[in-house]
């Protein structure tokens, strides 16, 4: 499988471990908040990090890590990343996958083969505005599919969406919750004006202040079991 980044520790990326992320090329989807666009559109002056030495560092690290990431881009791209997830298994770690939700086929291969032990799926805004936040044409059927593949699911799984007032209104969370209605969990996320945006007009922009996240996860609160925010100061 084709890696084009390695973040060597994080704490925050995988819930109650210490896990590292590879991060895989090419995303189907052309997200504006996006902070990985090098990643996005496969920069070529970014060098593919050969599998082998991923799997050389991850030997080294096995009394350090417990967990391995595997984000993007859209990992689902990669057809040979149940493969990839499988050799991580057998090494004894656990694996989180993040995803878009556009392919529930391998999502679903995925989930039966258990080959991640956790999913955080984007659930980018109502499925009205999908393509106008994505920036393509978004079958949102196989959006939709994905969702109930991962309620349905025995293994742990998150749905999450960044925030932003230029992609979102406050009417639309409730049909956000909607989408997702009985879910475990979904993760609201402030937006990051960060290096490296895909459109790097939105970091200009007010933001939703805490006042707003906490009038969203009431409304969320009656359609999903538990609300979590990240990256609110």
């Amino acid at each position: 499988m084709r890696v084009k980044g390695l973040q060597k520790t994080t704490l925050i990326d995988f819930p109650g471990l210490i896990a590292c992320t590879v991060f895989t090329p090419g995303c189907n989807f052309k997200c504006g908040f996006c902070y990985n666009a090098g990643i996005v559109f496969d920069d070529k002056s970014i060098q593919d990090i050969p599998e082998k030495e991923f799997f050389e560092f991850l030997e080294k690290r096995k009394k350090v890590l417990e967990g391995v990431v595997v984000s993007g881009g859209e990992p689902t791209m990669q057809k040979d990343l149940p493969e990839f997830l499988a050799r991580v298994k057998s090494l004894g770690f656990k694996a989180k996958l993040d995803t878009n939700g556009s392919n529930p086929e391998m999502l679903k291969e995925i989930l039966e083969k258990r080959l991640a032990d956790y999913v955080a799926m984007d659930i980018k805004g109502t499925f009205e505005n999908y393509e106008r936040i994505c920036g393509v044409k978004v079958e949102l059927e196989k959006i939709k599919q994905s969702i109930e593949l991962l309620k349905s699911s025995k293994i742990d799984y998150e749905f999450r969406t960044t925030l932003h007032p230029k992609l979102q209104e406050k009417q639309d969370i409730e049909k956000i919750g909607e989408a997702v209605k009985g879910a475990k969990l979904i993760v609201l996320q402030q937006f990051s004006a960060v290096e490296g945006l895909i459109d790097e007009k939105l970091a200009e922009e007010r933001l939703f202040s805490r006042e707003d996240f906490e009038e969203f996860g009431k409304i969320l609160e009656k359609s999903v079991k538990k609300v979590e925010f990240r990256n609110l100061d």
